[in-house]
């Protein structure tokens, strides 16, 4: 989870690669009507997103042995409408700087959110609460240091 440009489904995929299950990029389930409201610069409500967090839900659901997705999961509603669906779920939170997450997003070509939408969602952004499973990384750090240290907490936790 995380801001646009924060290098989700990179490390998403490293980290479904390591883990041997497969990786969705929540990106990929969003409706046409939200990428062309995205594209045009304007951020998505929440009705606008509960459709496209059902699916991702249904997704996570539906793989029962495990699988990886990248998505933005900004509000704690948002993430506990995935946890409806998938209790089980850890959430990496991928975190930086607005500044670095800025030139991050301006030097991606072909994606559909503009770099002008990262203060919205950084604006939107709710950071995981304490009683959230899941773990806090900064992007500053190599994707393989990410997806270690990620492991290291999944490996850890009693769950």
């Amino acid at each position: 989870m995380g801001v646009s440009g924060s290098g989700k489904s990179t490390v998403g995929a490293a980290l479904a690669g390591r883990l041997g299950v497969p990786f969705a990029d929540a990106d990929d389930f969003h409706p046409a009507a939200n990428i062309a409201k995205m594209a045009a610069g304007n951020p998505l409500t929440d009705d606008d997103r509960y459709p496209w967090l059902e699916a991702v839900g249904q997704w996570l659901a539906g793989h029962k042995d495990g699988g990886v997705m990248s998505c933005s999961a900004l509000k704690r509603s948002y993430r506990d409408r995935l946890r409806s669906q998938c209790p089980r779920i850890d959430f990496l939170h991928l975190t930086g700087s607005p500044e670095l997450i800025s030139r991050r997003q301006a030097g991606r070509s072909g994606h559909f959110m503009p770099s002008a939408l990262v203060k919205s969602q950084f604006d939107t952004l709710e950071p995981l609460a304490p009683d959230e499973h899941g773990k806090v990384l900064d992007v500053g750090c190599s994707v393989e240091g990410i997806v270690e240290r990620f492991l290291e907490y999944v490996h850890g936790s009693h769950r």
